[in-house]
């Protein structure tokens, strides 16, 4: 009796072991961690996109998100029973050779009620045209994954109520706008893979550059190297053969233009990083680059012993007076206990433009600072390509030569955007975050040493003995 038991026992453990092998979901990243993958699906924002290239496995994001999310399995979010998701594909054959591949992979035939379809059989729904998936939820009810292509039009998009809609590769804006309407009533998610092949399009302003300063937004790169499951020498083999002017969307998954991007080695996943308590022996200078029309931009700067840098806090507006950007950047130095001399004056470097006065004024800038208790030095090196390539080489090194504070904003978004226009020479717009940036790298202060250990009782002792042996050798030489 004892025996059969015991092979029941393995039978029903081997038909687990071979029906998790057939469960793509089960197996999702338990071989092999994709690093990338796992900041999107533990991400908590509500407007989260991936931009990858080519085979860096953003797609599997996406699908693996909506099945996790349609299940209730999500193991990093609330999940709940009957959610109701989109899958937005570019067209309909798109959908059935991508999108709806994916969803089919990761989505095990005994989690499925029913499928409907558009065209083809429901009986194999990858070779037709899926309409939607009736789900299985563990908590007991159904769910519906439905699915929908940009060239049916906006219109086809609007009227229910949604909990989360997946974009593979970029929609139309109209349609991108609608969608969110969709999800408005239920707080539900917009996510979106893509490979930035189209430019800088409106995804590169409102999601990459964040214009509209949503706390939902958030983005995440992928390369081919970041995908563990890539063969090394596939990877290197595909470096060789495909253009370097090619390889920053369609390897790094990067948003270009036919100049380039000035810090392609900029990696907001590396180099932005929250904020920390920094000791105030790093603590190192103040940039300033003044503006009226245009925005002032102020950074406060630290250095640690190993000459690294990192930006700590952020002051950036436009439209204002001295009086005002003077007062916001004491506010600013007072909340790090930022130091200050004897007169309780800040020091800082500063544009040199801002000696120059106008007939407007009969002060230059720079002295209406120092009247306020701001002493800046205009004696600033602004040779642009040196500066540049100082900045370049401090991104591209590992580990990085410099850190972003999160709450950093705008300089963050100014590097995501700065972009090479004719003549070798950047494009002369949204950069004032990056000229004060460059103003403190070519002025770097030498990292000062790490503080000396006390010494211990038996160290002084010795030094005490050795400066006695050394005045007696003296005296012996003499008498």
């Amino acid at each position: 009796m004892r025996d059969n038991d015991t092979l029941l026992k393995l039978l029903k453990i081997e038909r687990e072991i071979e029906e998790r092998k057939r469960d793509a979901l089960a197996s999702y990243n338990t071989v092999t961690v994709h690093q990338k993958q796992m900041a999107f699906h533990r991400c908590t924002k509500r407007n989260r996109w991936v931009f990858g290239g080519n085979r860096s496995g953003k797609t599997e994001c996406g699908a693996v998100e909506s099945v996790w999310m349609a299940r209730g399995i999500h193991p990093f979010r609330r999940n709940r029973d009957n959610v109701s998701g989109w899958v937005v594909s570019l067209s309909q054959q798109v959908q059935r050779d991508v999108a709806q591949a994916k969803i089919l992979k990761y989505l095990a035939p005994r989690y499925i009620a029913d499928v409907v379809m558009r065209e083809g059989k429901h009986t194999s729904p990858e070779y037709g045209i899926i309409d939607y998936i009736i789900v299985k939820n563990a908590f007991g009810g159904t769910s519906r994954i439905g699915f929908k292509s940009c060239d049916q039009g906006r219109e086809k998009f609007q009227g229910v109520s949604l909990d989360f809609v997946w974009f593979d590769e970029e929609p139309p804006k109209d349609i991108y706008d609608e969608c969110r309407m969709r999800v408005f009533d239920r707080c539900g998610d917009i996510f979106g893979t893509m490979t930035p092949l189209k430019g800088l399009t409106w995804v590169y302003d409102e999601i990459e550059l964040n214009c509209n300063d949503d706390n939902e937004v958030w983005c995440e790169y992928m390369e081919w190297k970041d995908n563990p499951y890539l063969d090394a020498n596939e990877v290197a083999a595909m470096e060789s053969v495909v253009p370097k002017s090619e390889q920053l969307s369609r390897r790094f998954g990067k948003f270009s233009t036919g100049e380039g991007l000035v810090y392609p080695e900029f990696d907001a996943s590396v180099h932005v990083i929250p904020p920390f308590s920094v000791p105030k022996e790093w603590y190192a200078n103040i940039s300033i680059d003044p503006g009226l029309a245009n925005p002032t931009s102020c950074h406060f700067y630290a250095v640690d012993h190993d000459g690294v840098i990192y930006v700590v806090a952020e002051h950036f507006e436009a439209g204002q007076n001295v009086d005002y950007h003077v007062a916001r950047i004491f506010e600013i130095a007072d909340s790090l206990g930022w130091h200050r001399d004897g007169k309780g004056r800040l020091r800082a470097i500063i544009d040199s433009a801002a000696n120059q006065r106008t007939l407007a004024s009969e002060k230059s800038v720079a002295e209406l600072f120092c009247e306020k208790g701001i002493l800046v030095n205009t004696d600033v090196n602004k040779d642009l390509y040196s500066g540049i390539q100082r900045i370049k080489s401090l991104f591209e090194q590992r580990p990085p030569r410099i850190y972003i504070f999160s709450n950093c904003g705008n300089l963050i978004r100014e590097i995501k955007g700065y972009w090479w226009g004719k003549n070798d020479r950047p494009k002369k717009t949204d950069d004032h975050a990056l000229d004060e940036l460059r103003y403190f790298v070519m002025t770097q202060p030498k990292p000062s040493p790490p503080p000396s250990p006390p010494k211990s009782v038996i160290q002084l002792d010795k030094e005490r003995l050795m400066r006695n042996a050394k005045r007696k050798g003296e005296w012996m030489k003499r008498y």
